[in-house]
């Protein structure tokens, strides 16, 4: 006999139902675009009814807006618990690699959903607080690496961890820009590759701080 099917709470079905409009979303807005997409493909492509979403979403900026916050969350705690058990920075860094070489699979759909709600928000004065908060939980993330990393290698920040971590934030966007118009020559890690460079870079300025050890000297 098949088993019977456990009967979900109803927090339980809420929080299906939500997941699967959040995830249809996802996929209308890659393939059409934010404002291409409308409420009522929404709930059908996940299999509801209009009734359905505005049962969970007060309206398509709403849900939106949890595309933002989910999707940004669920990249950071994927991150960490990837790293968090790392045995050292190299280790941490080839778990890195190995999990944007992944992520490399479905970088048009994954950067095109990205451009996405970041134009949406950009043109929608009550979407860009969302926005802000977004990039500054994955701007925290990389500040905190960047910390864990100065720790292991025994310096300390040669500036603000926060200011370091937007500069390899930024930098991500356009190297996966560059890396899906023009792939020839530049490997689904080369985020990884760059931020291991500018960490050496700045490990090597902590080390040796303008000024110090003869690094004036040859000034006119």
């Amino acid at each position: 006999m098949t088993p019977a099917r456990k009967r979900l709470t109803r927090e339980e079905s809420r929080r299906q139902t939500r997941d699967r409009l959040l995830s249809a979303a996802a996929e209308l807005f890659t393939e059409r675009g934010v404002n291409g997409t409308s409420v009522e493909q929404i709930a059908e492509r996940a299999g509801y009814t209009r009734g359905a979403f505005y049962g969970n979403f007060e309206d398509k900026n709403a849900l939106v807006a949890e595309v933002l916050h989910s999707r940004t969350s669920r990249e950071v705690e994927e991150v960490r618990a990837l790293t968090q058990d790392a045995t050292s920075l190299a280790d941490a860094l080839d778990r890195l690699r190995a999990w944007n070489r992944d992520r490399a699979q479905h970088l048009p759909q994954w950067l095109a959903l990205r451009m996405e709600l970041v134009l949406h928000a950009l043109r929608n004065d009550a979407l860009r607080p969302r926005l802000a908060e977004r990039e500054r939980l994955a701007r925290n993330a990389h500040a905190t690496g960047l910390e864990q990393a100065f720790a292991t290698r025994g310096v300390a920040p040669p500036a603000d961890p926060a200011f370091l971590a937007l500069i390899v934030h930024a930098l991500e966007d356009g190297l996966l820009i560059q890396r899906l118009l023009t792939p020839e020559g530049i490997p689904d890690d080369v985020v990884v590759d760059a931020f291991e460079l500018l960490l050496r870079s700045w490990t090597a300025l902590a080390q040796h701080p303008t000024g110090e050890g003869g690094g004036d000297q040859d000034r006119p």
